[in-house]
């Protein structure tokens, strides 16, 4: 096999969740950290320290022009708190770098539209990093469905919540960094309602024709929690709850005519598939990740910029709008009206 060239990564924002890219980059081929923008030199450093290859150290710099410029850096990812992630998408598609961002792209349908078009203008590869879609248990489960596993869809039912003290300058809590449930973590019961719609539907995702949404409010005005019923053409429904009040094992079930397939634990990230009906024990299908379960989404980055490509043909601009549609649509529904950026 030839060897696979290296593909230079630089990482805008190197907070938690950028720990995990970085983890990943070793179970992509070619993959490497080759530069860091942190408005904190030390942080930066300490995070290039941790994940740079041996004999190979990544760049540090405080200055966003200096990592954008940079032609050793053939793509950026973005893992800032979501309120500044449509800033350096911008700058970045301005400076010519394909961008894998963290998800929400931004934080509302309009933003969206208009960075998906200077993309499209620029021809440079824009990617939210919805790592669910790429990994092995959905590869399985999307087999069993279209196979017809669970015969005809008739509901789905989803959580994801977890007790966060409140903290008014956390990110969780603070509209200034774009806070609350939905757009932090919400986004993933959304991501696997349309998923699950796109295997019985030849990759397309039915409009809902109504929501019915109920929600609490923090004190600092974010939701602390949503629950939301999606109503979808021929009498299917898709009802989850996210929030940061509550503990759950945060499953995910399909039901079917014949019957159920779930996500038993953790369904944005599971490693495992269950086909479960009412009297037989469930029937358990392991699939694992690779590494710790962002290396398929920085893969199939890396090759569609190498096949110079302006999005990808797995988790499309198409598949960004709908998201900030649906979750503008919930927003448009929550005590106020709290459908805007922070």
């Amino acid at each position: 096999m030839a060897h696979e060239p290296n593909f230079n990564w630089g990482v805008i924002g190197p907070g938690g969740i950028a720990n995990r890219f970085a983890g990943a980059l070793a179970a992509v081929p070619g993959a490497r950290l080759a530069a860091v923008f942190a408005r904190d030199a030390a942080k930066g450093q300490a995070y290039a320290d941790r994940w740079q290859q041996p004999g190979a150290p990544a760049r540090v710099t405080t200055a966003l022009a200096d990592l954008l410029a940079d032609p050793g850096v053939d793509a950026v990812y973005i893992a800032t708190p979501h309120s500044h992630h449509g800033e350096y998408v911008r700058a970045a598609l301005l400076a010519g770098k394909p961008v894998l961002c963290e998800k929400p792209l931004v934080t509302s349908l309009e933003e969206g539209q208009a960075l998906i078009a200077l993309a499209r203008e620029r021809g440079v590869f824009l990617m939210e990093a919805v790592w669910t879609r790429f990994l092995p248990a959905y590869e399985l489960a999307g087999r069993l469905l279209r196979e017809g596993a669970i015969g005809e869809l008739r509901a789905m039912q989803s959580s994801f919540c977890f007790s966060s003290a409140f903290d008014p300058a956390h990110r969780n809590w603070n509209p200034a960094l774009a806070g609350g449930s939905l757009w932090d973590i919400g986004i993933y019961n959304l991501v696997v309602t349309r998923w699950v719609l796109q295997q019985f539907n030849g990759g397309e995702c039915p409009e809902p024709e109504r929501i019915d949404v109920a929600a609490t409010l923090a004190p600092t005005g974010v939701d602390a929690s949503v629950t939301a019923t999606f109503h979808f053409p021929g009498g299917i429904t898709s009802q989850f709850r996210c929030g940061f009040d509550a503990s759950s094992v945060n499953a995910f079930e399909a039901l079917g005519a014949k019957a159920g397939l779930r996500f038993p634990v953790d369904f944005w990230g599971s490693e495992a598939v269950e086909l479960v009906t009412r009297k037989a024990p469930a029937q358990r299908f392991d699939a694992p990740h690779v590494l710790n379960g962002f290396e398929g989404e920085i893969a199939e980055a890396q090759a569609c910029i190498r096949a110079g490509l302006p999005e990808s043909p797995r988790m499309p601009h198409s598949e960004t709008l709908g998201l900030l549609r649906w979750s503008d649509a919930i927003r448009e529904k929550l005590p106020g009206g709290v459908n805007k950026k922070g």
